[in-house]
């Protein structure tokens, strides 16, 4: 990435309480992790699903060092999500 805020990352919660939507724009990585029993999210996109353009960042990358408020081993992730890249091994186009 030439960009220079790239690697960067920014937090918020969003919350039934605080009514909070956030806007992704094309080509950005987003990634969630629900503190509550219960949670609905919904993405509206502008295209369909591509397998072979689907991508991520391992959620625990060093570089990123992002603080999910929760001990790693308290975090229930994904096989998928488990066996994704980290950012400096992104191929990213």
């Amino acid at each position: 990435g030439n960009s220079k805020t790239f690697g960067q990352h920014i937090s918020l919660k969003l919350s039934k309480e605080n009514g909070r939507q956030l806007f992704v724009p094309k080509g950005f990585a987003h990634g969630f992790l629900v503190l509550s029993d219960q949670a609905i999210v919904n993405y509206k996109v502008d295209n369909y699903y591509s397998k072979e353009h689907d991508s991520g960042i391992l959620f625990d990358d060093l570089d990123l060092n992002i603080n999910w408020e929760l001990n790693k081993s308290d975090i229930q992730i994904s096989e998928k999500d488990l066996n994704l890249p980290q950012l400096k091994n992104l191929d990213i186009l």
